[in-house]
């Protein structure tokens, strides 16, 4: 694990801007796995930080629900819940078939060749995350993002895209760690070019149904994941 010292803020922002968006970033990409001790002391190594601003960023995360405080005994990465991440799931279903839904009505010539360009990127990157060794790549992750933004850019609902981002942030870690739990047996591939084929047919129904056992199937394959940071810490240990 290196160091990353951080001489400079982070968009102008203060230190205690960086300390969380760094920490917010290194925790949802699994970095910083599910139940480490976050001990300042460490921390103080890695980012380059003072106590001050990295305590006042924990306290912050765990309003987010990414950490975890233990009274006196510091913070703690929140562990991976297969409960949460259903709860999780079912507001992101929601809010995400809603968005569809107005996208497919709404979306013109220019939202369905942003569609087009997204499910050739998917599918690269779906064909290459077998080879995966050390994680889900961040280039899956971005490739994932695009795709899934891109069927919902034309809804015109300022509301419903900034929620929904919000619910995308918080599903990363549980996804990443539920998609390299089932390396290979998934066909991510099939699953993207489905969604993407119903949505530029304009077959509403059809693109829910698809999303929703989509996203299902990766709640799903969590509950065979939700030890992998604990075995990640012990054996660091």
């Amino acid at each position: 694990m290196t160091n990353r010292p951080m001489v400079a803020l982070e968009g102008g922002g203060t230190l205690v801007d960086t300390a969380y968006s760094s920490l917010r970033r290194d925790i949802i990409s699994g970095e910083r796995p599910a139940g480490e001790r976050l001990r300042i002391e460490k921390l103080k190594t890695l980012y380059g930080i003072g106590p001050t601003p990295l305590r006042e960023a924990l306290q912050k995360l765990a309003q987010d629900g990414l950490v975890v405080t233990e009274g006196n005994r510091g913070f703690t990465v929140a562990p991976l819940d297969p409960a949460e991440f259903e709860d999780l799931n079912q507001a992101r279903i929601a809010i995400e078939k809603a968005a569809l839904t107005l996208s497919i009505a709404r979306g013109g010539d220019a939202w369905e060749a942003r569609v087009v360009a997204a499910t050739y990127l998917m599918d690269k990157e779906d064909t290459a995350l077998p080879q995966a060794t050390d994680g889900v790549p961040d280039s899956w992750e971005r490739a994932n993002t695009e795709f899934h933004t891109a069927l919902v850019s034309a809804c015109g609902s300022a509301w419903l895209l900034r929620v929904r981002i919000g619910l995308h942030d918080l599903c990363e870690r549980y996804r990443r760690a539920s998609v390299y739990q089932r390396l290979g047996s998934r066909d991510l591939s099939s699953e993207h070019s489905a969604i993407a084929t119903a949505a530029l047919a304009r077959d509403v129904d059809r693109v829910c149904a698809l999303t929703e056992a989509h996203f299902a199937l990766t709640a799903l394959a969590l509950r065979d994941a939700t030890d992998l940071g604990e075995e990640r810490i012990r054996a660091e240990r």
